[in-house]
């Protein structure tokens, strides 16, 4: 062995060390300081920490393992969190999207994983709209498959039903509790629905130019087409045929805005936007928390948002 080799060698094995004794750190004691008298839970990203906190109510303690203003795509994780998966008694996730979590739950989930994306199917991630082959994304990670299933209420109660089986499991004592927590979130889920239903049922436009095709459940659900500049992970960059493909749908449309999103950088859109006379926007796809308010909250904005972009009345 070289020694050049001989060193990478004993550096991935300090690290791994570095790792093991950080998790074991973190486990000592059963859960970091956590309530004994709680649930503990870990959440993947923020619409599962939603679901977690509001269906969990007072009997859980939620950690979110993607923190504000990090892109969850990307996520990867350290030591310490490392150790609250060991640690928490229900782990909330979405598996093919934040790869890191799928290792980490594989190896220390055991039965105290619940992967939302076996709740019901989700759909392709070239189903419906301009998502076009050959676009960089999670296609090749998730079997192509779309994780954004949070953008559709409807789907989202579904989710939020089995938490509540998967939470009354692991408390059977408050078991009604989390059940009934989850009917009054789905009923605010179903207002929710409804108030998209009629407030986009007659627009001038259904075309939505977004920065990364995460729409595609929003745009089923209510008869929109979406037209993405990336693929399913914001980070990659659009070829200058893309670009060019985007700016000519949009003026075949007559696309009036271009989205953008809270996480990401806006030039692209930007740029798209200069080239066909567009103003651009915000359409949050929700991986993180809202700036103010929660996933209801940003739920509604983005309904104004989009009513005002496709001149809907």
């Amino acid at each position: 062995m070289t020694v050049r080799a001989t060193s990478r060698a004993l550096a991935a094995a300090a690290t791994a060390l570095l790792a093991l004794g950080g998790v074991a750190a973190c486990s000592d004691g059963g859960g970091g300081g956590s309530d004994p008298d709680k649930v503990d839970v870990v959440a993947a990203f923020y619409p599962l920490q939603f679901l977690a906190e509001r269906i969990g109510g007072d009997r859980v303690v939620v950690d979110n393992l993607t923190k504000p203003g990090a892109e969850p795509h990307d996520l990867e994780l350290n030591p310490r969190q490392v150790g609250q998966v060991v640690d928490a008694e229900l782990i909330v996730y979405l598996t093919g999207f934040q790869p890191a979590v799928d290792e980490a739950v594989a190896q220390n989930g055991g039965d105290r994983a619940f992967d939302v994306a076996g709740v019901a199917p989700l759909r392709d991630a070239a189903a419906g709209g301009h998502e076009h082959e050959g676009e960089a994304g999670h296609e090749e990670e998730s079997g192509g498959k779309d994780p954004h299933l949070w953008l559709d209420p409807t789907r989202l109660a579904k989710v939020g039903d089995r938490l509540a089986e998967r939470l009354g499991r692991a408390d059977p004592d408050h078991a009604a509790d989390y059940t009934a927590r989850a009917g009054a979130l789905r009923a605010e889920l179903a207002t929710l629905d409804t108030g998209y239903a009629e407030g986009l049922r007659t627009c001038q436009r259904r075309e939505i130019v977004t920065s990364h095709a995460a729409f595609g459940y929003l745009a089923e659900r209510y008869r929109l087409e979406q037209i993405g500049l990336t693929g399913l992970t914001p980070e990659s960059e659009p070829s200058p045929q893309r670009l060019a493909e985007v700016a000519a749908e949009a003026r075949e449309h007559r696309a009036g805005t271009i989205f953008f999103e809270t996480l990401v950088s806006p030039k692209v859109a930007e740029t798209i936007a200069r080239e066909v006379g567009a103003r651009t926007a915000v359409l949050d796809p929700i991986e993180g928390p809202p700036a103010e308010g929660d996933y209801l909250s940003a739920m509604r904005a983005n309904l104004k948002t989009l009513r005002t972009a496709l001149d809907c009345s």
